[in-house]
């Protein structure tokens, strides 16, 4: 069924973020499972947060996702979010452009799970799918998130808990007051699963199947356009921040630093001494 997934050697990006604790490491164990019977080979790129002090991570997620070290056709790699803002690592995109690049058909991202600010996301992959728990909270502060806003795809998981029945009407009800033109919109689905005896996997699996059809037949959804020019722009910035800040100007900024707070120069009158220093 979803062997359709994977056509003009693209591989299709799958984000899966929610807060910490919610079980997206147990959904992408089950999944990588679908895929594989699917004869799709899947990689997957699992971002652990950065201490902000030693800047170092620990990289458990691999431990959960590690039932397929002797399966050829499934990598996984853990990526230090070394402080990324957005649920991610920096350079997540390049590494999923070379998995792109070795023929893996399916990829999946698995973000940070740090909250609100995990929107990057959106951005990299074509299906984003929100984990969410019975203890996520109500609806008022579910709507404040701008989380909830990129989601594809919307998941309770560990639905055998206590007010599960409570959160999912709380959905359906944000998802009802949203949904003003539903012609040619995507109606987002809210899959109930129990991630630990796989129950509800078959269902978000189908979901993340409809999903590609969707985006399918309406290519002004199509991200690829997106995610090449901010490549582009990453790339720029990289290239003239590295060109800009010559040995006399990084001395500039050093002797400004050194100076007493109250001698110090405005940032913006800084800037301009600093813009029109030639080297």
């Amino acid at each position: 069924m979803l062997s359709q997934l994977s056509n003009n050697n693209e591989s299709y990006r799958i984000g899966i973020t929610g807060p910490p604790g919610a079980g997206k490491s147990t959904i992408t164990n089950q999944l990588i499972s679908y895929f594989r019977k699917e004869d799709l080979r899947v990689a997957v790129l699992l971002v652990d947060p950065s201490s902000p002090f030693s800047k170092g991570a620990f990289l458990g997620d691999r431990i959960r996702v590690s039932s397929y070290y002797k399966d050829s056709n499934v990598f996984v790699r853990s990526l230090a979010s070394r402080g990324s803002k957005g649920g991610l690592s920096d350079n997540i995109s390049e590494i999923a452009d070379i998995l792109e690049a070795a023929n893996f058909d399916i990829i999946l991202y698995e973000t940070v799970g740090v909250g609100q600010v995990e929107i990057d996301v959106v951005e990299e992959v074509d299906t984003v799918i929100l984990v969410l728990v019975p203890e996520s909270g109500d609806d008022i502060q579910m709507m404040k998130a701008g989380i909830l806003e990129i989601a594809d795809i919307y998941t309770i998981n560990k639905y055998d808990r206590k007010d599960s029945d409570k959160l999912y009407i709380a959905l359906k009800n944000i998802l009802s007051i949203s949904s003003e033109d539903k012609n040619n919109r995507w109606e987002i689905p809210i899959i109930k699963t129990i991630a630990t005896t796989n129950s509800g996997i078959k269902e978000l699996f189908k979901s993340i199947y409809m999903h590609k059809n969707y985006i399918n037949s309406n290519s002004v959804l199509n991200k690829h356009p997106k995610r090449f020019k901010n490549k582009i722009d990453k790339l720029l910035l990289e290239y003239y921040k590295h060109k800009f800040w010559t040995k006399s100007k990084i001395n500039l900024l050093e002797e400004e630093l050194n100076k007493n707070v109250d001698k110090q120069s405005n940032p913006y009158i800084f800037i301009k001494k600093i813009l029109l220093k030639n080297d």
